[in-house]
């Protein structure tokens, strides 16, 4: 491959910070590219599998920094380890000191250096060339030995089992886990490239390790339970629990692994002369969000909640919108309009109705802070206006 893609050598100011990529085009590396192509007075050099040795070369010497992100973890012979990670990261090193360059260098290494497979010895003996190398020049080098990574844009069956699981859950497919029990420590793509990037506004004095946080430690069995049922949301419109930051990002991580086609689903929709009903999310502890069309002069409603309350939002048509205490008093109305995007809340122990007052068909969202219970509804009929009480 060639060097990513960078700004016209005119619109480079002068003064911009140069940063060479390593392994710019795969997962980690289309992020971090990503990244400082959004920050200002930078510019990328990315370098990849493909490209020459002398525009690798020309990379690394007109940098002011390298993020050192490429590297060997799945290779066809294990002695591939230690060319792809330790061999190459000497190079480099070689390079810049016959060069007689010294820019910081932020490597990503792995957990597993602290183990003795092929993988973590040859991931060790990287550091260990950097170490070397910035002793000798007293360059900047920042370690981060990465948990697994996961996060949008990572390879199934090569990057982490949780773009694995996310594959298989996005296509039908099931999910693979040969032991449930075992650990798994997880760090999110999004958190990697901000430490990353970092390193370019706070280098360090000489070689440092830094850490990536936080980690999430759990197990694959229970990632690969979160993720199978991922799908079925769809079916039951109960929305993950996004206050779980790791749910949170394996739900964003899953719905990158649908295909295109794949994105639009549709709603059950119950269907009478008034006009239909959808709900559309629900949650336990937000509640539950529907939608409704409503036939011109036709009214919905006309019931009361002890303890339930809910928000009404005319998003497109006209509609008055009634109430009646339960103890008596005077019917109180809100006319509403689509254009004005009005809420109005429905609180307990107020008969409420919506009429379509419009020409057209009435649009309506509706908000109940409690997902409908069918054998505690919380909902009992009681007409608003007198005239239609019996």
């Amino acid at each position: 491959m060639s060097p990513a893609p960078s700004p016209a050598a005119d619109a480079v100011p002068p003064t911009a910070l140069m940063v060479a990529v390593t392994g710019s085009e795969g997962f980690m590396g289309r992020h971090v590219v990503e990244a400082l192509g959004r920050r200002a007075g930078t510019r990328v050099l990315g370098v990849d599998v493909g490209t020459p040795p002398e525009d690798l070369r020309k990379a690394l010497l007109a940098s002011d920094a390298v993020i050192h992100l490429a590297g060997v973890n799945r290779p066809e012979s294990p002695e591939e380890f230690e060319s792809g990670n330790a061999g190459f990261t000497g190079d480099l090193c070689r390079m810049l000191t016959e060069a007689g360059r010294a820019p910081l260098v932020v490597f990503t290494s792995s957990t597993q250096a602290a183990l003795d497979n092929p993988y973590g010895l040859s991931k060790r003996r990287a550091e260990e060339a950097l170490r070397t190398w910035a002793e000798e020049t007293r360059a900047p080098v920042v370690v981060f030995r990465l948990s697994n990574a996961f996060g949008k844009w990572s390879r199934p069956f090569y990057n982490s089992a949780v773009a694995t699981f996310c594959h298989q859950a996005a296509h039908g497919l099931p999910l693979t886990v040969n032991d449930p029990s075992s650990g798994l420590d997880l760090v999110y793509i999004d958190h990697v490239v901000a430490g990353l990037v970092h390193c370019l506004d706070a280098p360090p004095a000489g070689f440092e390790y830094r850490a990536v946080e936080p980690v999430f430690r759990t197990t694959v069995g229970e990632v690969a339970e979160r993720i199978a049922g991922f799908p079925r949301t769809r079916e039951s419109l109960l929305v993950p629990d996004f206050d779980d930051p790791l749910t949170a990002r394996l739900y964003a991580t899953y719905l990158s692994h649908l295909d295109g086609a794949d994105l639009v689903y549709p709603l059950r929709t119950s269907t009478d002369p008034r006009g239909c009903l959808a709900e559309f999310l629900k949650q336990p502890g937000f509640g539950q969000l529907f939608m409704s069309r409503t036939a011109p002069g036709v009214t919905r409603g006309n019931h009361y909640h002890h303890t339930k309350v809910e928000k009404f939002l005319v998003v497109e048509g006209e509609a008055v919108i009634r109430f009646r205490d339960m103890r008596g008093g005077a019917l109180v109305e809100h006319r509403v309009d689509g254009r004005e995007f009005r809420v109005v809340d429905i609180p307990p122990g107020l008969s409420h109705s919506i009429e379509n007052a419009g020409v057209g068909e009435l649009v309506t969202l509706f908000w109940a802070n409690e997902v409908f219970d069918p054998e505690q509804p919380d909902t009992y009929p009681f007409a608003v206006l007198e005239e239609e009480q019996k």
